[in-house]
């Protein structure tokens, strides 16, 4: 069985916690119009979360929540697959292979290894060091063309090109093929985080939640950092002021944001009506995903019967790649 003949798309999500605004509108969106053309496989992370030792049950609880937020947010389990990292065990024996040609320099020069160096010096642990290597096999086991990437997840995705050609020139083979970054034909979505810098994320501390009940969306918007208003016309934005009106463009109405861009502009602003209004919206826009997550996240045999679909789709191209890496390599059974 060879390749699909439609392009095959990878991508993932550590299950360090609920998926958040900035997940739906900058990628989820995406991945839904996506596997209707594209052959795609979606996976929750659980194997790269073990860096940060989670404990058990808050794993367990981490996986069952993005996948009822992935199911939510209208991803399919007839147009992809959907799946648990750690259930398709071919990823960790590919890991295993492509560590063996993953040199100790390239992964202390990745970006992302010195900043948790720098940020958690007492937990430099080696799956952070070959993190690297980790998200290539999940790349490379279904022999992806495309690859969903963020700014900062752009040097893994080099990595994951550069040990998939040294596995091809070492073994003399055309096996895997060079992922590439998936280039939208709209520009993406970045949502900042209400801390006033920076995009918004998962363990920063700054974002609203797919999960959150409308209290806890309009008292996280109460406190978003803004400044002391506009003292000039036409006076240039602030970061965080920029960030409420990034926010609002997504999630309210044009009249609302021209509304509030025209007091802006007249320097007659009061932030505290601005933010009442965009808690309002926000609690609208999310209302529909938040009814669809408790309904999924209430349903475990349905929950358990998606990962095992999802395992099963995956296991077909996964299988396969194993198979061929092994007789590659030489890893053969003597009896």
């Amino acid at each position: 069985m060879g390749k699909s003949t439609k392009p095959i798309v990878v991508s993932g999500i550590r299950s360090t916690g609920h998926l958040h605004l900035g997940n739906y509108l900058g990628a989820l969106r995406n991945f839904v119009a996506m596997q209707e053309t594209y052959q795609c496989y979606f996976f929750i992370a659980d194997l790269h979360s073990l860096t940060t030792h989670p404990t058990p049950d808050h794993l367990q609880d981490s996986v069952r929540d993005i996948l009822a937020e992935y199911l939510a947010a209208g991803l399919d389990i007839e147009q992809c697959a959907l799946y648990v990292q750690s259930d398709i065990q071919e990823t960790i024996e590919l890991y295993l292979y492509l560590n063996m040609n993953a040199y100790l320099g390239e992964l202390e020069r990745c970006t992302s290894f010195k900043e948790k160096v720098r940020q958690n010096p007492n937990n430099v642990n080696a799956g952070l060091l070959t993190y690297p290597t980790l998200m290539a096999a999940d790349i490379l086991i279904h022999r992806a063309d495309l690859v969903p990437v963020g700014k900062d997840q752009e040097q893994h995705l080099e990595m994951a090109r550069t040990f998939a050609e040294r596995f091809n020139r070492l073994y003399q083979t055309d096996l895997f093929t060079s992922p590439q970054a998936y280039q939208s034909d709209k520009p993406l979505v970045k949502i900042p985080g209400l801390d006033g810098n920076g995009k918004m994320g998962k363990s920063e501390g700054n974002a609203i939640y797919l999960a959150d009940t409308p209290d806890q969306i309009r008292k996280k918007v109460m406190k978003a950092v803004s400044d002391i208003g506009p003292s000039t016309i036409g006076q240039p934005k602030s970061e965080p002021v920029q960030n409420l009106f990034t926010i609002m463009e997504q999630v309210s109405s044009h009249d609302t944001l021209a509304h509030f861009e025209d007091l802006y502009n007249r320097c007659e602003i009061r932030y505290g009506d601005m933010k009442k209004q965009l808690a309002e919206d926000l609690v609208t826009f999310l209302a529909p995903l938040r009814e669809k997550i408790e309904m999924y996240r209430n349903d475990e045999r349905y929950l358990r019967d998606v990962a095992r679909i999802g395992a099963e789709k995956a296991h077909v191209s996964a299988t396969e790649t194993l198979k061929r890496v092994r007789e590659i390599v030489g890893i053969r059974s003597l009896f």
